[in-house]
């Protein structure tokens, strides 16, 4: 990468791949942050950045990135806090998939997507939630017909609206409050969804 991604009502999925082609997803970002933190932080990633719902996005090139943040002001500090928050995103993804229900996995998927739009529809298919999460489409359409029959999701062919966002929280893991609140502890009230 040589340039570092902002984006505003769109949405960039990070995917580990491996070896044999299977990948999941281990971060989402929208408004809340950027695509490219390797690029200031001096390393490479070893992850992918898909752009899982179109939209626009700022984009600045990686040098006068590095350049303002390697001048020690507010710019790295507010650099660092985001990186914080998606480590800690990263990790709990890493917790979720290993310990929670598909449901649940679900839920806390559709509603850090959400965060990061305006809104409350998703254009995507089961096929590519299967993906994201690292599981078969039929648990997808499993769990999200669970959710349709609970009237908390309206579902049609790559089309997802959340009608009870009350109602997701209510049966999502812990996974979800805990990166929505150290992304609100970290970031100022204007980026942190």
């Amino acid at each position: 990468m040589k340039n570092l991604y902002f984006p505003l009502d769109s949405i960039v999925v990070l995917l580990c791949q491996m070896e044999n082609g299977a990948s999941t997803e281990t971060a989402i970002i929208g408004n809340d942050g950027l695509v490219g933190v390797s690029l200031f932080m001096g390393g490479t990633t070893l992850s992918q950045a898909v752009v899982q719902s179109a939209g626009c996005a700022f984009r600045i090139k990686a040098a006068p990135m590095k350049t303002e943040f390697d001048r020690n002001g507010a710019m790295m500090h507010l650099l660092l806090r985001y990186t914080q928050a998606l480590i800690t995103q990263v990790a709990q993804t890493a917790v979720c998939n290993r310990h929670h229900l598909l449901e649940q996995k679900l839920c806390r998927w559709l509603l850090l997507s959400l965060d990061r739009l305006p809104g409350n529809e998703l254009m995507i298919t089961q096929e590519v939630i299967a993906g994201m999460l690292g599981v078969r489409r039929e648990g997808i359409t499993e769990a999200a017909r669970t959710l349709q029959k609970l009237e908390l999701i309206a579902y049609q062919r790559g089309h997802i609206t959340v009608l009870d966002r009350a109602g997701l929280e209510a049966r999502v893991c812990e996974c979800y409050a805990v990166v929505k609140r150290e992304s609100q502890r970290l970031l100022p009230e204007r980026l942190a969804t």
